[in-house]
C-alpha cells in the first residue's frame, strides 16, 4: 500500500505572503468595521442636531404661534409644515397641541390623531431626542415646546427616518468598501512582489530547510581544511572559514575589511582582486604554497567572488625531491648510454689488438667517474647533500654545464640539527642549483660552483654560476614568484627561487644575491644552526685569474680518445 505524499511546506516567502496577506485583510477589514461605526454613529449625532434645530426654529416662529390661536391651527400649520419638510430634507415635522393630538403630519389622514413618542420631558419644558418607531416607522426625532407667555400652548417634532440615515451611512460605506478593497490589492500586489524576490533569494526553501542549511554550513566551514574565501561585490571579506585564516595567516577578525588590507602578497592580492576567474594558480604566502581558484558569483550583477585555497607545500616540496630524482635517473640513463659507448671503444680497440690502450682508456674513465664521487663525497658527507649535487652534476654536465664543489665545502654526516629537514635543503639547494644551471648554460666554459660549510653555527650554501648574472634593481625580485628572465614553459617559471626564499624563511635565515667574481650571479643562503657546533672550515687557496678557471689540460692526440676533463674545486672561500 502507497502512503500518501506529505506535502512539502510551503516556502518561507509563501509563509510570510499568507501572513502577510492575512494581516493586510484584518487590518482593512478592522480599519472598515471602525469607520462604519463611527460613520453611522456621526450620521444619527448629525440627524438628531438637525431635528432639534428644525423643531426648535419651527416652535420660535410667529406663525405658529399666531396659528395656534386660532380655532383651526391646521388650516395654516399644515402647509407651513410640509413647506419646512422640504426647504430642510426634514422626513417629517408634526406639531401638536400639549396632549399629543396632531395639528400636522405628512400623511394628512393622520392629523388629529395622538402622537406616537414621548412627549413628557417637553412637558416639562426640555427639549430632547430620541429614536422611536412611529407611523412613518423608526426615525430619529426631536421634541421640543412651543411658549406663548411663558406658557406651553404647544409642541413641535422633527425627525428623519432611520432608513435615510443608513441609506446615506450605506453609500458611504461602499465607497470605504471600494477603498479598502483597493488598498487590500495594493497591499496584496506589493506584497506578493516583495515575497517573489525574497523567493528568488531563498531559493523557495522553508524557515526549517533554511535553519538546516545554514547548520550544515557552519558545520561545513569549520570541519573542511582547504580555505575558504568569500569577497562581497567590494572586494571586501564577508566570510572566512579556519582553512582559510590558517593558510593565509589571518589571525584578526577581517570580516568587512578589504582584501588589500590584509597583507597578503603583492601578486596573491592581485589574484583575489581580479574580476576574471583564476583556476588553479599557484602562490606564495609567507609560509605555505597554494593553489588558488576564484569564481565570481553572479545573478544578473556580480555580487562576489568565492575563492578556494589548496595546500600544497608538502606537495610541492615533494615534487621538488622527484624532480631531482627523476633528473637523477635521467643523467643515469644517459650515463649509462655513455658508458655502453665507453665500453664498444674498449671492445673494438681489443679487437684492433692494442690491448694496452684499451686498458689505459677503461682506466682514465673509471678514475674520472671515481674522482668526481669522492671529490663530492670528501667535501659533503651529509648523504642527502651528496646525494643531491651527484645527480645535480650529471643533470648538469647532459646539459654542457660543469658543475663543482669548492675546496671550502665541508659538512660532515650528523652535522645538521633534526630541525633542518633534508627536505627543505634539498629545496633551497636544488632550486637553486637548477637555476644556476639554467644561467650557465649556453655561455663559454659554462660552470656553476657550489660552496657549503658551517661557520660559527651558521650553515652557509653558495651557489655561483657564470651566467648573465642579475641586475641589482631586481635583486629582490628575483625571489618573486613568476620573475624570470626567461619565457615562461609549460608549467611555469619563476617558482624555484620563490620556494627557496620561502624554505630559508622558515628557519629564519637569509637568502641574498650579488655578483660573482669573475660575472654572473651568486646566491647566499645562511641559515643558523643553534644547536650545532661551528666546523672548522677548509683553510682558503689562493688563486690568480677568473675565479673557478680549470688547469689546462693537454689536448688528447687524434689517435687516443679524449677523456672529459674532472671536476675542479673552486677557490677561495666560496668567491666564485
Amino acid at each position: 500500500m502507497r502512503l500518501p505524499r506529505v506535502p512539502r511546506p510551503r516556502s518561507l516567502a509563501g509563509q510570510l505572503f499568507g501572513m502577510q496577506a492575512v494581516l493586510i485583510a484584518v487590518l482593512v477589514a478592522g480599519y472598515a468595521l471602525f469607520t462604519y461605526v463611527s460613520d453611522r454613529g456621526q450620521a444619527e449625532d448629525a440627524a438628531r442636531s438637525r431635528a432639534t434645530a428644525v423643531a426648535r426654529s419651527v416652535a420660535d416662529a410667529p406663525s405658529v404661534h399666531e396659528a395656534i390661536r386660532t380655532t383651526n391651527p391646521t388650516k395654516t400649520l399644515q402647509p407651513y409644515a410640509l413647506q419646512v419638510q422640504r426647504d430642510t430634507g426634514i422626513d417629517f415635522v408634526t406639531i401638536m397641541n400639549p396632549q399629543g393630538i396632531r395639528w400636522t403630519h405628512p400623511d394628512e389622514k393622520l392629523i388629529g390623531k395622538h402622537f406616537l413618542g414621548h412627549i413628557g420631558p417637553a412637558l416639562n419644558g426640555t427639549s430632547f431626542t430620541e429614536t422611536y418607531t412611529g407611523s412613518l416607522g423608526a426615525s430619529v426625532r426631536a421634541v421640543t415646546p412651543v411658549y406663548d407667555n411663558g406658557h406651553i400652548v404647544g409642541l413641535v417634532s422633527a425627525g428623519i427616518k432611520v432608513e435615510a440615515i443608513t441609506k446615506r451611512v450605506q453609500e458611504q460605506v461602499s465607497a470605504l468598501v471600494g477603498v479598502a478593497a483597493g488598498a487590500l490589492a495594493l497591499g496584496g500586489i506589493g506584497t506578493y512582489v516583495i515575497n517573489a524576490r525574497l523567493r528568488r533569494s531563498t531559493h523557495g526553501l522553508n524557515a526549517a530547510e533554511l535553519s538546516r542549511m545554514h547548520d550544515y554550513h557552519q558545520a561545513a566551514l569549520h570541519a573542511v581544511r582547504e580555505g575558504l574565501l568569500m569577497l562581497d561585490g567590494q572586494f571586501r571579506v564577508a566570510l572566512m572559514n579556519d582553512g582559510g585564516r590558517e593558510l593565509l595567516g589571518v589571525t584578526d577578525d577581517v570580516v568587512g575589511r578589504s582584501v588589500a588590507e590584509l597583507g597578503l602578497p603583492a601578486p596573491l592580492t592581485g589574484a583575489l582582486l581580479s574580476a576574471e576567474p583564476r583556476v588553479d594558480e599557484v602562490h606564495l604566502t609567507a609560509s605555505r604554497v597554494v593553489i588558488v581558484n576564484t569564481s565570481p558569483v553572479t545573478g544578473g550583477e556580480r555580487r562576489g567572488t568565492v575563492v578556494t585555497l589548496r595546500n600544497v607545500t608538502e606537495l610541492q616540496s615533494l615534487m621538488g625531491e622527484l624532480d631531482s630524482e627523476r633528473g637523477f635517473t635521467q643523467a643515469l640513463r644517459s650515463q649509462a648510454h655513455e658508458a655502453a659507448n665507453r665500453l664498444h671503444t674498449v671492445v673494438s680497440l681489443i679487437e684492433l689488438g692494442r690491448a694496452e690502450e684499451a686498458v689505459d682508456f677503461a682506466t682514465a674513465e673509471l678514475e674520472l667517474a671515481q674522482t668526481l664521487t669522492d671529490q663530492v663525497i670528501s667535501a659533503v658527507s651529509e648523504p642527502v647533500l651528496a646525494a643531491l649535487l651527484l645527480g645535480k652534476a650529471a643533470q648538469a654536465n647532459e646539459r654542457g654545464v660543469e658543475l663543482v664543489v669548492s675546496d671550502d665545502s665541508a659538512i660532515d654526516d650528523g652535522l645538521l640539527p633534526e630541525s633542518l629537514p633534508a627536505r627543505d635543503l634539498v629545496t633551497v639547494l636544488g632550486n637553486l642549483i637548477d637555476n644556476a644551471v639554467d644561467a650557465a648554460q649556453g655561455t663559454v666554459r659554462a660552470r656553476v660552483t657550489v660552496t657549503a660549510f658551517t661557520d660559527e653555527s651558521v650553515l652557509v650554501l653558495r651557489v655561483a654560476d657564470t651566467g648573465a648574472g642579475v641586475d641589482p634593481a631586481h635583486a629582490e625580485q628575483v625571489f618573486q614568484r613568476g620573475w624570470s628572465t626567461k619565457p615562461a614553459g609549460p608549467g611555469g617559471r619563476g617558482l624555484g627561487l620563490a620556494l627557496a626564499r620561502q624554505a630559508v624563511g622558515r628557519h629564519e635565515g637569509t637568502l641574498t644575491v650579488r655578483e660573482a667574481v669573475g660575472g654572473g650571479a651568486e646566491f647566499e643562503v645562511r641559515l643558523p644552526l643553534p644547536t650545532v657546533s661551528s666546523a672548522p672550515a677548509a683553510t682558503p687557496a689562493s688563486v690568480s685569474g677568473a675565479a673557478g678557471d680549470a688547469v689546462a689540460e693537454p689536448e688528447p692526440t687524434p689517435s687516443e680518445p679524449a677523456p672529459p676533463k674532472p671536476a675542479q674545486h673552486a677557490l677561495p672561500g666560496g668567491d666564485v
